[in-house]
């Protein structure tokens, strides 16, 4: 089951941050085509948020079509994204060059930059990577 976290300091929405997060759970195969996303209450005790907000990013997940609501059961996903497995290869490798990012010196927002950078030249006109981004403003 997916966690959320929520950075109140970002500048994104909170339903936003869910949205995305879900999304990235999604795309590393941590959730699946079945599995059940935690209910609104659980959400608001985990991290304190309006149960509207909550509801807000499941209504939005639903109308992109990764999850429905079930009256009385929940929501569960109706479709994965999962492209990059969390067990990939290219995984290790970026686990790796994070390592060597945090060791030579660079905090969270310097890697973000750096790696927003290189994603910015080679996915310029890629229409989704585009709308994930449009909620954020900028690369923080």
């Amino acid at each position: 089951m997916v966690e959320y976290r929520i950075d109140r300091r970002s500048g994104v929405a909170t339903y936003v941050q869910i949205v995305q997060q879900t999304k990235q759970a999604l795309r590393l195969g941590l959730l699946e085509p079945g599995d059940k996303l935690p209910t609104a209450r659980e959400v608001v005790e985990a991290t304190a948020i309006n149960p509207n907000t909550v509801l807000k990013a499941y209504r939005e997940l639903e109308r992109e079509g990764l999850v429905e609501a079930r009256r009385g059961l929940g929501t569960f996903v109706r479709r994965g994204l999962n492209t990059a497995p969390a067990d990939s290869p290219l995984r290790t490798e970026l686990d790796k060059w994070a390592v060597r990012a945090r060791e030579a010196g660079l905090d969270r927002d310097d890697v973000d930059a750096l790696f927003t950078s290189v994603l910015d030249t080679h996915f310029k006109l890629d229409t989704h990577y585009k709308q994930d981004t449009h909620y954020k403003g900028d690369a923080s």
